[in-house]
């Protein structure tokens, strides 16, 4: 089979690549290891699809941190504005929640695949599933993509296979070996946005609990990493939001040091240690016969209030008004600074995304081509990219595969017009 652009991988990448390419007049072919598409898109948010988040570029930017600068053009080239009104054009409104965050208004991932399916073949983009490719060779002209059973030559080769997170939805691993052996550089993989492990067995204790706004403060040496939002206690440490943002600013650090980061929880990140002192000593004044147990439920889960007296050695039973000024400024500085030590993550095949790929300093960002391998592109997870929750990462699998499709095709139409 011969074809102008091969996209391998059929996620929000491939499909948003296979869209542009075709639309801008290449022959497109997409090629999916599973037997349908976006497979990994379905779990998205719970299955209700965070397809972007609710602000301007310059703040989406500065979510990416030290990659701002690679994502800054894919992401000017096709907006969290512009991917909305994309869908929205096309028959899928969407909504933006409290937080920002934005989800089709069906809440249906389905929905938002099946509309990307759909606007692949209207654009005449021909679909190969159940296929994994094996090899991908280059020489002056063209590819050659190849398995066991069939070769594919394609004038330009678009990978966008994802991660290594969540392998049972096609996230293997293979977009970093096909890339490597066209000598690129892989980022050792590690797994981001995932809840962290504790070398304390309490939160077990809590496992399934929730705390409403938190603020985590993670210890590296001199420097103080914050995460803001809500938390989960799990079986062997803690997750969540808050924490999963937490973990893809500090899994370098354990995966290179491996030793325990001090964590410490804030359970009221919207109050200061006077004015939690202050609230404590309100409850205990409307409540007198209450015990201290009793007085902290009223702020928090029943589950944390006994467990947090059992381990910090406080009385749970004992009557909240008896508390003496030095015990209970050490219950509030504790509420304040619960201690932790994470000693590592959940196995990547756990985590939301991957932190680590394609090295992007062998990526032009503003067309994301390889600059070793020409002719080659890339898009979404499969690149050393990623973001926190609330939809960025979707956005910019979305942004770079509209890049890399717009590009290869305006690549092919040059030459062919020279």
């Amino acid at each position: 089979m011969e074809i102008d652009i091969c996209i391998i991988g059929a996620g929000p990448a491939g499909l948003m690549a296979a869209v542009c390419s075709a639309k801008a007049g290449a022959k497109t072919l997409v090629v999916e290891t599973n037997t349908a598409a976006a497979r990994k898109l379905i779990l998205t948010g719970g299955g209700r699809c965070n397809l972007t988040h609710n602000c301007n570029v310059a703040d989406f930017l500065k979510a990416f941190g030290e990659k701002s600068k690679f994502v800054k053009h894919c992401l000017y080239n096709f907006t969290p504005q512009d991917l909305r009104q994309f869908f929205e054009e096309r028959g899928l409104p969407t909504k933006v929640l409290e937080d920002n965050c934005v989800f089709p208004a069906s809440e249906r991932s389905s929905d938002v695949r099946d509309l990307l399916v759909k606007e692949s073949v209207k654009a005449g983009v021909q679909f190969l599933y159940n296929r994994r490719i094996e090899k991908i060779e280059k020489n002056d002209y063209f590819f050659a993509i190849s398995n066991e059973n069939e070769k594919i030559i394609s004038k330009k080769t678009i990978i966008a296979t994802g991660g290594l997170s969540y392998p049972q939805t096609g996230s293997n691993g293979d977009g970093f070996k096909l890339a490597q052996k066209l000598f690129h550089t892989i980022i050792t993989p590690k797994p981001a946005l995932v809840p962290l492990i504790t070398s304390e067995s309490w939160p077990g204790r809590l496992a399934g609990v929730s705390m409403e706004n938190v603020k985590l403060t993670a210890n590296l040496n001199a420097k103080k990493i914050l995460s803001i939002g809500d938390m989960l206690f799990t079986q062997d440490g803690i997750g969540g939001p808050a924490v999963m943002d937490l973990s893809r600013l500090i899994v370098d650090y354990l995966f290179v040091n491996k030793i325990a980061i001090p964590v410490s929880i804030d359970t009221i990140n919207n109050l200061s240690s006077t004015y939690l002192e202050r609230k404590f000593l309100q409850l205990v004044e409307e409540n007198p016969k209450k015990t201290l147990k009793g007085i902290l439920s009223f702020l928090y889960p029943q589950r944390f209030a006994v467990c947090f007296c059992d381990v910090f050695s406080f009385d749970e039973e004992k009557i909240a008004r008896q508390t003496a000024k030095v015990e209970r400024k050490r219950l509030v500085n504790l509420l304040k600074a619960i201690p932790l030590n994470v000693t590592g993550t959940r196995p990547i095949e756990e985590a939301t995304i991957t932190r680590g790929g394609v090295f992007t300093n062998e990526i032009e960002s503003k067309t994301m081509e390889s600059k070793i391998c020409r002719g080659l592109y890339f898009a979404g997870e499969v690149i050393d990219v990623d973001g926190p929750c609330g939809g960025f990462n979707l956005q910019f699998a979305f942004s770079s595969g509209a890049l890399a499709g717009k590009s290869a095709a305006k690549s092919l139409l040059k030459k062919f017009e020279s």
